[in-house]
């Protein structure tokens, strides 16, 4: 699995947003110079971050990008799904059918099963994050983070051995 460009920029863009203390926001320059980017990448990761409800623009000669809502309104898999989707949906086994149109594994699917597992998994665990946590001071949000991750392992291996 590869976390892509878009989904990182993106995450990296927003984070930036909402660490922005002028009311005005950021604008696409100033994204594109903090970020290292081109200004037409900067502008299409902002288009889908504003199209997806997560930011808004604001009018003007200064105006610039700021957050449609609070941080801890911001549901991180939300904001990754948006820029990236899932690792897993639906139409996944449609997409990799091989040469036939149905799957030659559609009954039983021990690889489709790998793949719902891990999603469910990640789902659990970005779930519980909020642009909030990736936003306050580094080692507090790390502090926060590695509690989430420790929590979720847990109420993972409870969950599989039920099973």
């Amino acid at each position: 699995m590869k976390i892509t460009a878009q989904e990182e920029y993106g995450l990296r863009i927003l984070i930036r947003i909402a660490r922005c203390q002028d009311k005005d926001g950021m604008s696409i320059p100033q994204l594109s110079e903090a970020e290292e980017l081109s200004s037409h990448y900067v502008a299409k990761l902002t288009r889908i971050l504003r199209m997806e409800g997560f930011i808004n623009s604001t009018p003007g000669y200064k105006g610039g990008y700021v957050l449609s809502r609070p941080p801890k309104e911001i549901n991180i898999n939300h904001v990754l799904k948006a820029l990236g989707g899932a690792l897993y949906d639906s139409e996944f086994c449609n997409l990799h059918v091989g040469i036939g149109k149905l799957c030659t594994n559609s009954v039983e699917c021990s690889a489709r099963s790998l793949w719902q597992m891990i999603q469910y998994t990640v789902d659990q665990l970005l779930n519980k994050l909020s642009l909030h946590e990736l936003i306050t001071p580094d080692g507090h949000s790390s502090g926060i983070l590695e509690t989430i991750l420790q929590q979720n392992v847990k109420s993972t291996e409870d969950k599989f051995l039920q099973v």
